[in-house]
């Protein structure tokens, strides 16, 4: 096991799992669906919090029934010497849904929504500040975000 990768057992991944499946899910239902009781679950859920490996409950939200119909996945090539100046600027703009260091022709990976194609011309033109931007819009999304499922590297393809 990697030193940051925590230590965890089958009921914690059933935990997880029920939880991915419905962030909503009293730890009653759980301990019901597992075979617990509530406080052990709850107990689990509170040690799953204070060792990183569960963040958080956040809702899933379409915002394109709210007029965010234009989602758009943009390149941004950025100096190190301007990441100081970058990472403030980015994590303050409410339309980036996620911003991500990569490898490549680029050193960033930003996924935006914006309500119009006005909106989006104008943050790609506040970007170029940073250095080169290449942009992708999306028409349609045929898998949407979703969790990583555990233990499945079985249904992977065999590499011979």
């Amino acid at each position: 096991m990697k030193d940051n990768q925590k230590q965890i057992d089958a009921i914690d991944i059933r935990i997880l799992e029920l939880l991915e499946s419905n962030a909503r899910i009293s730890a009653k239902d759980i301990g019901r669906e597992i075979n617990m009781s509530s406080q052990a679950v709850a107990n689990r859920i509170r040690h799953l919090e204070d060792t990183g490996v569960l963040m958080g409950f956040i809702p899933v939200i379409n915002y394109s029934n709210l007029g965010y119909s234009i989602r758009a996945y943009i390149n941004l090539e950025v100096s190190p010497a301007q990441k100081p100046e970058f990472y403030p600027y980015i994590e303050s703009i409410p339309n980036v849904v996620e911003c991500s260091c990569v490898t490549g022709d680029y050193s960033m990976l930003i996924e935006v929504i914006f309500q119009t194609a006005m909106q989006l011309d104008h943050f790609i033109n506040e970007l170029q500040h940073f250095g080169r931007t290449k942009t992708l819009i999306a028409f349609s999304t045929s898998v949407e975000h979703r969790n990583v499922r555990f233990a499945q590297t079985e249904n992977l393809p065999d590499k011979n």
